[in-house]
């Protein structure tokens, strides 16, 4: 049976996350259950902007080290990647704090290069994902819970979108971005593809509203921890009183029969119902998933500009 562990959880502090982090994971065996001595852990974090740090966009530095320190801590060897719309990952993961906590624990950023592989879809059997995140010995999906202005919610699915390397996510959104249903089934094959031995989802303060990015943070007080990456968004969507047909990633998953049954979760802590809230503000209004030509071209352009330009600038003024 799928486990979905659900802890209330107050604060980032540090003593605090590790305490609920052992708590989080012991119905799974701990995190000696999951990564063995000498694996490389990838730590794949929401970086989505380095532009609006403190607005909740990404999932909290603090989340990531108390992770990383428990990986290491079995002897697994984590180091963290991610493939950001815009700029780099060590870029991003500069402009939001995690530097310091990245150098004092070792941890290496990597950036993802692609590589076709073949999966079991018919629609989408051979996709582009990054060679890193395939050839990892164990993979930790650690998502932000946010709304989002296209896709209703993101969760740990969509976080997974980030193994796709650089302007080949526009590229999804300009190919299968014509039909949300379509775009939603590719999410979900990816992180089929993928397959993350573990989520651990920040709804210790989420993002409402216009997200991504546009939105405003939101205290939940919520940790939670799966080994079934589909059964983990289900829940969160159950908390936040989320419809899950007018999530595409749920409804695709659901679809597609990678969803278990709601009555085969175990939940080995609180319960869903527990942790409820009735007033999850979502986007204003849905925009299309589909970018177009225009659209990809610009964003291209921007991308290329904070790579190349405005973060080598900063990074040499700090120095």
């Amino acid at each position: 049976m799928p486990i979905v562990s659900l802890l209330p959880v107050s604060s980032y502090d540090a003593d605090l996350l590790r305490a609920k982090l052992a708590e989080l994971l012991a119905p799974f065996g701990g995190m000696e259950a999951i990564v063995k001595k000498g694996d490389r852990v990838l730590l794949k974090p929401n970086l989505l902007t380095g532009s609006r740090p403190g607005q909740e966009c990404i999932t909290r530095p603090e989340l990531v080290a108390v992770v990383a320190e428990a990986v290491i801590a079995v002897g697994g060897k984590p180091f963290m990647g991610d493939s950001p719309a815009f700029g780099t990952a060590k870029g991003v993961a500069r402009s939001n704090g995690y530097l310091p906590m990245l150098q004092d624990l070792g941890i290496p950023v990597v950036e993802f290069h692609g590589q076709r592989y073949e999966v079991a879809a018919a629609e989408f059997n051979h996709l582009r994902l990054s060679k890193e995140v395939m050839d990892a010995d164990v993979v930790i999906n650690l998502p932000k819970v946010k709304s989002h202005c296209q896709l209703t919610l993101t969760l740990g699915v969509k976080n997974l979108f980030g193994c796709v390397p650089g302007k080949m996510k526009a590229w999804w959104h300009l190919e299968a971005g014509k039909d949300a249903a379509r775009f939603g089934e590719m999410l979900v094959q990816t992180a089929a593809a993928i397959a993350p031995n573990l989520t651990i989802i920040d709804g210790i303060i989420g993002h409402e509203g216009n997200g991504p990015s546009g939105g405003e943070p939101r205290h939940l007080g919520i940790l939670g921890a799966t080994d079934q990456v589909f059964a983990g968004d289900r829940a969160f969507a159950t908390i936040l009183g989320v419809d899950p047909d007018t999530v595409p990633t749920l409804a695709a998953a659901q679809r597609l029969g990678l969803t278990p049954p709601w009555e085969e979760i175990r939940f080995p802590h609180a319960q869903p119902k527990d942790l409820a809230i009735s007033d999850w503000r979502l986007s204003d209004h849905l925009v299309p998933i589909d970018f177009g030509a225009p659209r990809i071209l610009k964003s291209t352009f921007k991308h290329l500009y904070i790579r190349w330009i405005k973060e080598p600038i900063a990074a040499y003024r700090r120095g």
